[in-house]
């Protein structure tokens, strides 16, 4: 199922984060858990879905994504507070 989505990953609770946009999250968040895709997510181990939101189009998901990486670390460590205070990885959500 195609939906589009703006995400958060993390390598731990305050660790390095990586946004990313996608129209399949939990196959792209199993792709960065096993390491399947080379890149920044692998190199630093950033395993853990801890944000993410849902819209209706990729053109809106995309805008919200260069918004997001456009803001200061602050700003997405607050956006994640928000929503996940405990930093709990969100994956399992997903099924």
């Amino acid at each position: 199922m195609r939906q589009p989505t703006v995400y958060i990953m993390a390598s731990g609770r305050n660790g390095t984060l990586y946004t990313g946009v996608t129209a399949n999250l939990a196959r792209r968040v199993y792709e960065h858990r096993e390491g399947l895709i080379q890149g920044f997510t692998t190199r630093y181990r950033c395993k853990h879905l801890v944000w993410y939101e849902v819209f209706s189009t990729m053109i809106e998901a995309i805008s919200r994504e260069k918004q997001i990486k456009a803001g200061s670390r602050a700003a997405k460590l607050a956006k994640i507070e928000a929503l996940n205070p405990e930093w709990r990885d969100l994956y399992g959500d997903l099924a």
